[in-house]
């Protein structure tokens, strides 16, 4: 049975998400703030938290960084706050879903499952075989996949571990189109319960990170993304 935390200052809220947690077999726990989540993360293992944005002593956001300090437990925020910056800087923080408010219990459950899953997925996937260490350079970006290092001008660049995913399979299917749906299938798997905007998102960030060498990333309109590794 997984175990769960829910962290939100609104007690309605926390009531509601609970009810519809356990019914759907889940162990749950509660915290009102981001200081009491953080410390009952050093306690309790959990296998995903349900984490509020605005709360008081400690936000979501503060919360969160702590607790992937110490421990890589999976993180959905809910948040009243849907502009694109919030969702980035969520993101960025290493959450693994956004979700606003208000929002549909029965949706957030099928948020928690998936999420649930790539996490269980990810942890039986079995050890890779060793790749042979190859430097892409294209201009003054060079890219070690098997390091998992990115270079913008001989300066290494710190990336979130979704941004590096996404940026090494444009890089392997370079001069390919790439729709958001094959993005989102490949880089986010296949059980991702999201949108195309997740996508959108994520390109915005890698771009942000690659500094001028954002070029080579080149959208199709209507369509999605591709590697262009001549693109002016």
């Amino acid at each position: 049975m997984s175990k769960l935390l829910i962290v939100d200052d609104e007690v309605n809220i926390r009531t509601v998400v609970r009810e519809y947690a356990e019914f759907e077999e889940y162990e749950v726990d509660e915290a009102e703030n981001g200081m009491e989540a953080v410390e009952k993360c050093k306690k309790n293992n959990y296998d995903l938290i349900i984490m509020d944005v605005m709360m008081p002593k400690l936000d979501g956001y503060s919360a969160s960084k702590e607790i992937k300090k110490h421990k890589n437990i999976p993180i959905i925020m809910l948040s009243a706050r849907g502009e694109e910056y919030d969702k980035l800087f969520g993101f960025e923080i290493g959450a693994d879903d956004y979700v606003v408010k208000p929002f549909s219990p029965k949706e957030l459950m099928a948020r928690v499952k998936a999420v649930l899953m790539r996490s269980k997925a990810s942890v039986q996937l079995p050890e890779p075989k060793e790749e042979k260490r190859e430097t892409l350079v294209f201009e003054g970006l060079e890219i070690d996949i098997a390091g998992r290092e990115v270079y913008v001008d001989g300066k290494k660049t710190s990336m979130t571990p979704k941004e590096y995913d996404l940026l090494f399979y444009l890089v392997r299917n370079k001069g390919l189109a790439l729709t958001r749906d094959k993005l989102l299938e490949s880089v986010w798997g296949y059980d991702f319960f999201g949108d195309d905007r997740t996508v959108d998102t994520h390109i915005k960030m890698l771009r942000n990170s690659l500094g001028k060498y954002r070029k080579f990333i080149v959208t199709l309109r209507g369509m999605g993304y591709k590697f262009d590794a001549n693109a002016e």
